[in-house]
């Protein structure tokens, strides 16, 4: 499809960013969101400045009336969703279980869980009126195995490739497709918290790793904008890991 229209929430840093901008560049038009007004404003200038179409509208995806008002916007300034990338979510507080509660966990769950289920609710309600469309949910290799110290965080994860294939065989045979993608280590802030901000931490970490490296969020991108195009359209419920080789081991 020429010109997709696409909606990226959590737009404003990392893998969120870099889709939108390697969206901008494959000519799509645009809505980006985030909670920081400023940040957005920036990113959509940005963006306008490579040659994009696109809007900042302001979205917290814990609240479903952002995310309603979020979903409609973009249909009334575009007249359609054709692609959206469920980006938004945070990492939380690493600790072990006996040092969290139920605050931490609800951080991390109304972020990354409901966020998504949300966000889902409303994109697939549009896609469904029209009888097209194709949902990224972005995940994690943490949503396919363990990590101590990390158990709310790889819990959310596995609610996210859950809510992913369940929601995928809801719409399977109406035109509309949702996979994810369970990005590994990649070069990001994230990253550098995960290991404690430890140079040395952060090495050994990608040792572990099959290419001995980081990915980068270009790499993520341009998964997402393979997996949201019409190139492939009997893949759904799928999550594929963008991880170097770390869940072939």
């Amino acid at each position: 499809m020429n010109n997709p229209v696409v909606l990226i929430t959590g737009a404003l840093t990392g893998i969120g960013r870099a889709t939108a901008l390697a969206y901008a560049q494959e000519g799509a038009r645009l809505v980006v969101s985030g909670r920081r007004e400023d940040a957005g404003r920036a990113l959509a200038d940005e963006l306008r400045k490579i040659g994009a179409e696109v809007e900042f509208i302001r979205a917290d995806v814990r609240h479903e009336d952002d995310v309603r008002n979020l979903v409609d916007a973009t249909v009334a300034r575009f007249g359609r969703l054709d692609i959206a990338v469920n980006n938004a979510g945070t990492e939380g507080t690493p600790g072990p279980v006996t040092e969290q509660s139920a605050e931490t966990y609800a951080a991390v769950f109304d972020s990354n869980v409901l966020g998504v289920v949300l966000s889902l609710k409303h994109e697939m309600r549009v896609m469904l009126a029209q009888g097209h469309g194709s949902i990224v949910n972005v995940s994690s290799v943490a949503g396919k195995k363990g990590f101590p110290g990390a158990s709310i965080y790889v819990a959310s994860k596995h609610a996210v490739e859950g809510l992913t294939k369940s929601a995928a065989l809801e719409v399977a045979a109406s035109g509309i497709r949702i996979n994810a993608v369970a990005p590994g280590p990649i070069e990001t802030g994230m990253l550098d918290r995960f290991t404690g901000n430890s140079a040395e931490a952060k090495a050994g970490f990608l040792s572990t790793i099959p290419a001995k490296r980081a990915g980068t969020v270009a790499e993520v991108a341009q998964t997402i904008l393979f997996l949201g195009s019409d190139k492939v359209p009997f893949i759904t419920g799928q999550s594929f890991a963008v991880d170097g080789g770390a869940m072939a081991q």
